[in-house]
C-alpha cells in the first residue's frame, strides 16, 4: 500500500500531521489551515509555508512543509 503523509514543521522544529498539501507561500494558522485574505485582523498567529520538502520512500511519499511566523507588521498587507 502506498500512503501521502503531509506535515508541518515550526520553526522551533516540531512537527504536526496536516490532511492535505499546501502551497509555498500559503498563509496558514496553527494547525496547518489556510487562511484566504482579507484577514479579520492582523493580531492573529499565522505562518507563511517558505519551503517543502518530499521524501520518498518505498511505502510512500512524505511532504514536510516548512513554516515561518509573521509578524504583526507582515500581516497587515492580507487585512
Amino acid at each position: 500500500m502506498f500512503t501521502n503523509d503531509f506535515f508541518i514543521v515550526f520553526p522551533e522544529g516540531d512537527v504536526q500531521e496536516i490532511n492535505g498539501r499546501l502551497s509555498f507561500n500559503s498563509i496558514v494558522d496553527m494547525n496547518g489551515n489556510r487562511l484566504v485574505p482579507p484577514l479579520p485582523t492582523n493580531k492573529m498567529i499565522a505562518f507563511r509555508v517558505s519551503r517543502i520538502k518530499t521524501d520518498e520512500n518505498k511505502g510512500g511519499n512524505e511532504t514536510f512543509h516548512y513554516l515561518e511566523l509573521l509578524s504583526a507588521e507582515e500581516l497587515l498587507e492580507y487585512t
